[in-house]
């Protein structure tokens, strides 16, 4: 229990919950191991990088955007659509062609 809180799913070595710098150490690390296999070189992932990729993700599908902001944590609508949402090209040619069926 740490500030009256339980249930985290990934403590460190010291049973204290993880934080985004573990992840990201555990990512580049990964990152690292895979650029010495393969002559196409992985793109740098950290945790925020997650975050915005399931924020997006969730818009996609059809997440309920006030939903979404309020499991970002966001208390601006603006910031998780305009900040975390991301579009492609392939988005916007799904969207219309779903107008235009």
């Amino acid at each position: 229990m740490i500030d009256g809180k339980v249930g985290f799913l990934y403590l460190d070595k010291n049973a204290m919950p993880m934080v985004a710098l573990h992840w990201e150490k555990y990512f580049q690390h990964i990152c690292e191991k895979y650029n010495k296999i393969y002559k196409a070189e992985m793109p740098k992932v950290t945790p925020h990088v997650c975050r915005h990729t399931f924020c997006s993700n969730m818009a996609k599908s059809g997440m309920n955007p006030k939903t979404l902001q309020k499991i970002m944590g966001h208390s601006d609508i603006g910031v998780t659509l305009n900040t975390y949402t991301h579009v492609g090209f392939e988005d916007i040619q799904k969207e219309m062609k779903k107008i235009c069926s």
